[in-house]
């Protein structure tokens, strides 16, 4: 009774810590831009402590993330019998416990490091104060990965004992040539495609290449760290947050309204509808599949109504969980630009959105062409257009449709000064038009849940992030970068062909890697590839998106094929035929994307400036 009190008394704690950094993330920028335009002047340290709070939404996010049971991993272990599953279980969250208090141990040195300094990140508040997120959230996630190992506590207590691996490596074990670097990797590998979360296998394998070269442990939470120290990283938690919003109140039943009172008397028009709302969403959500979860209780039973076939209207809803992913203000894109692009940066992330602009179009409506020829041929129904209840959705649905057009003439027009204040303004525009506008949320109630959901979702992925930062900088002191491409140009000579195999790799990559872990571990290696073979840096930032996008949708990792059996409680097969016929047509497309670089290039030459 008191532990249960007392769980609950800390859950609502964490809760209101989540809200209360997201809410500070929030209103910091939008003070900056009003002081800005009142007064000439912001706040001092604005940019800084909004950086730092983004390393505490990341902690206390992947914390959260946690205690729900819903970090990112391969969703393998559901393909098994059920008593392997809970050995699977067990001895992955026995390696993941033992990876993640490691990375406990190495944020604690970390922090007593900067004990000593007089550093400051803003308005007096000390570096180490701020660095507290890792350790306070590497131990909340061990706790919580030994928790949720069993329903029984001899499975909890199996799952504990891999609190030693960090105990062996620490003070057991001597690094550098012991022997010991294959067989843990391998150990960490086997764990990964078993259903260990992904941060602790990028994690772990930093840890012990970083261990082998005689390095602190304090160099993976080091690394880790620098997601506090980038410009453009905290915008991503609150597009997230804004996009979030805007799923829970009733922008989708509005902008349904809106698009079958325009396209709905087109034959398969309500297939068109039905990919151009979800297409709306999902770059605002974080293309997580969240729209697939948040509005496919709404869409299928519409897409069934009105006589489509089952399985167009499965996968369609289910592939259009990440179809938008190409559009601003998609985080993908932005994480490219910013981290995937090579060690300069050569991408421009404004050019990078208007070269994935015509990609996406095509890929949206590749899926939206399948799905409407299916629907007449099977006579589907369709929507009079009446030009009076047009104009009346249209209205109802005017904040929604305004805000693309606001946030992207404010960002690229220069009126916001970072792509943060976009992404704060994101925010608040949502919170006043869901909230008080139309009041499809309460404030109090629905926002504080809202919130949370976003929080544990930002954190699931930025975790990773941190992870996969540690483990892209030990491939960067190996110089394995430029030998990769040395090795491809020796047994690669065609640029056709070595466009050809990149897809097939990043297919490859898309199947056994989510796109975060692919964006800092994968694309920083063919980056310089492109490079080589003279493929223009935003061209093959694009191919790569537009491959991690068919990703979602190829097992064993294919998020979205996961969630749309857990939604729609159909088993994994039935799911996998429902989706085919859109990943023949979605390959099709990024081979013309790949092979078309006008698509991609004209626009950027014509409106890059």
């Amino acid at each position: 009774m008191v532990s249960g009190a007392l769980r609950t008394r800390f859950t609502s704690l964490e809760n209101g810590f989540s809200i209360a950094v997201l809410a500070l993330m929030t209103l910091l920028p939008l003070v900056e831009f009003a002081g800005r335009q009142a007064l000439g002047r912001g706040i001092t340290g604005s940019a800084p402590l909004v950086q730092h709070l983004t390393l505490w939404v990341a902690l206390l996010g992947a914390a959260l993330a946690a205690r729900s049971d819903s970090l990112l991993a391969l969703s393998t272990q559901n393909l098994l019998p059920e008593e392997w599953r809970r050995v699977a279980r067990i001895s992955t969250s026995a390696v993941a416990a033992g990876i993640t208090a490691w990375l406990f141990l190495g944020s604690v040195d970390l922090v007593r490091a900067f004990l000593g300094i007089e550093d400051q990140v803003a308005l007096g508040i000390p570096r180490w104060a701020a660095l507290l997120a890792l350790p306070a959230g590497f131990l909340l996630i061990a706790v919580r990965l030994i928790r949720h190992a069993s329903d029984h506590w001899k499975g909890r207590a199996a799952a504990a004992l891999g609190l030693l691996i960090p105990v062996a490596f620490t003070w057991m074990l001597s690094p550098g040539g012991s022997g010991l670097v294959v067989p843990a990797i391998f150990v960490i590998v086997a764990a990964t495609f078993l259903g260990m979360p992904i941060f602790a296998a990028l994690g772990g394998a930093a840890l012990v290449l970083f261990w082998n070269d005689v390095s602190p442990i304090l160099a993976v939470p080091l690394n880790a760290y620098e997601l506090a120290s980038d410009d453009y990283l905290p915008a991503i938690p609150l597009f997230t947050l804004g996009g979030y919003i805007l799923a829970g109140g009733g922008a989708g039943r509005r902008l349904m309204r809106t698009f079958t009172a325009i396209l709905g008397w087109m034959p398969g028009g309500l297939a068109i509808v039905v990919t151009l709302i979800l297409a709306f969403f999902t770059p605002l959500t974080g293309a997580s599949g969240v729209t697939i979860l948040s509005m496919g209780g709404l869409l299928l039973p519409i897409l069934t109504g009105a006589r489509y076939p089952d399985r167009t209207s499965l996968g369609l809803v289910t592939v259009s969980g990440s179809i938008g992913l190409l559009l601003p203000p998609s985080l993908p894109v932005i994480l490219y630009a910013v981290y995937g692009s090579g060690e300069n940066r050569i991408v421009r992330m404004d050019h990078l959105f208007i070269g994935a602009l015509v990609p996406g179009i095509v890929l949206i409506l590749a899926v939206a062409g399948w799905a409407a020829f299916r629907g007449w041929a099977a006579g589907a129904g369709t929507t009079p257009f009446r030009l009076g209840e047009s104009g009346r959705a249209v209205w109802e649905s005017k904040w929604e449709l305004l805000l693309p057009v606001g946030l992207l003439g404010g960002y690229f027009g220069g009126f916001f000064a970072s792509l943060v204040e976009a992404a704060a303004f994101t925010v608040a525009y949502a919170l006043i038009v869901e909230c008080f506008i139309y009041r499809d949320l309460a404030f109090s109630k629905d926002l504080a849940r809202i919130t949370v959901e976003c929080a544990g979702l930002v954190g699931s992925f930025f975790i990773i992030l941190g992870a996969a930062l540690a483990f892209n900088d030990f491939l960067v002191l190996m110089e394995v970068p430029p030998a990769a491409v040395a090795w491809v140009q020796t047994h690669i000579d065609s640029r056709i062909v070595f466009l050809l195999a990149l897809n097939v790799l990043l297919i490859i990559v898309g199947a056994l890697m989510d796109i975060y872990s692919a964006i800092f571990v994968i694309a920083p290696l063919i980056a310089p590839m492109g490079l080589a073979y003279g493929i223009d840096p935003v061209h093959l930032g694009v191919i790569f998106l537009a491959n991690m996008e068919l990703g979602y949708l190829m097992p064993p990792m294919g998020e979205n094929l996961f969630l749309s059996a857990m939604r729609f409680e159909k088993p994994l097969s039935q799911i996998y035929l429902s989706t085919l016929p859109y990943v023949l047509i979605l390959f099709a497309a990024v081979l013309l994307i790949t092979y078309v670089p006008a698509l991609t290039l004209w626009p950027v030459r014509m409106f890059g400036n």
